[in-house]
């Protein structure tokens, strides 16, 4: 297991649940030294949580030559990569598959927890993501490790959170990106760890295809009626139009966030029907945009 961060510790939870009963299973994390050892609360929580649950804490460095990497690599059937896009860019996630598929792992899912990068296709707004077809051309263009990739929409929290620019609770504003009716497909990182789990163990094997999952598909009109609803107030709602993400985007084109809304304002690649979601065909239930909402967010 690559990463034990806001998604890695869900996956982490729920491979070690579904592994217990199975014999000669072993769950491992790779981890910074100063994460191990770290005094801060939240990773130093993480950390004996992890102790608590019997996996086994290896020391390691993603950032270390591939040559190391391939070394830690080759003791393993498979790998889980949670590394998440801030472990680096311009080659980061092409470095891990290559010494992935060097050390002549079994399995992998790599990072690719996310939209539909085919769809979307290269040259988009979002940069990040061609190199995310070059992972998948390389997996592709070999037969030795088996893979899985896990299309999960949006981490349904970052619907409400200010950054993202669509809900905002303090001025009770929310913007469609694109357009009302543009919709996305949004999974809790809860969700995310369980699904993973199951796909991970699921018999008969699934390798070398993409498993869509979602706990949610939802248009920024339907969002803007749930707020509306759990909060029993009116919110002002603007469109934020496609030529508007365009010219916001051409003014500041490093911004990330402004790359991730012009992604999620033209809806391409972004959601796909729930009845096509693994979790939809195994009739494993998820939580929906609503039901995080009222969970996690004090409306009155």
């Amino acid at each position: 297991m690559l990463g034990a961060g806001e998604l890695g510790m869900p996956v982490i939870r729920n491979l070690v649940k579904r592994s217990k009963h199975l014999p000669h299973t072993k769950i491992t994390v790779l981890l910074r030294q100063s994460t191990i050892n770290s005094t801060d609360i939240e990773k130093k929580r993480n950390i004996d949580e992890l102790k608590e649950l019997g996996v086994e804490l290896l020391e390691g460095d993603l950032t270390s030559p591939s040559s190391e990497l391939i070394q830690i690599f080759k003791a393993f059937d498979a790998i889980v990569s949670c590394t998440g896009y801030g472990s680096g860019a311009g080659g980061f996630q092409l470095k891990l598959t290559r010494a992935v598929l060097d050390a002549c792992v079994k399995r992998y899912f790599p990072w690719q927890f996310g939209v539909d990068f085919e769809i979307i296709g290269r040259g988009s707004a979002q940069d990040l993501f061609d190199e995310q077809l070059d992972v998948r051309q390389l997996l592709r263009s070999q037969k030795h490790t088996k893979w899985v990739i896990i299309s999960t929409g949006l981490f349904t929290s970052y619907l409400f959170e200010p950054f993202f620019g669509v809900v905002n609770l303090e001025t009770k504003t929310i913007n469609a990106l694109g357009s009302w009716d543009t919709a996305v497909t949004v999974t809790t990182p809860e969700d995310i760890g369980k699904l993973t789990a199951e796909i991970f163990f699921n018999e008969p094997v699934i390798q070398d295809r993409i498993v869509y999952i979602g706990g949610d598909t939802i248009t920024y009109g339907q969002l803007a009626d749930i707020a509306e609803s759990l909060s029993d107030e009116k919110f002002e709602r603007k469109v934020i139009t496609i030529s508007e993400l365009d010219n916001g985007l051409k003014n500041d084109p490093n911004n990330f966030v402004k790359k991730y809304q012009h992604i999620f304002g033209n809806g391409a690649g972004v959601s796909w029907s729930l009845d096509q979601t693994f979790n939809f065909q195994k009739g494993i239930e998820t939580m929906s945009a609503k039901q995080w909402a009222q969970l996690n967010i004090k409306w009155k």
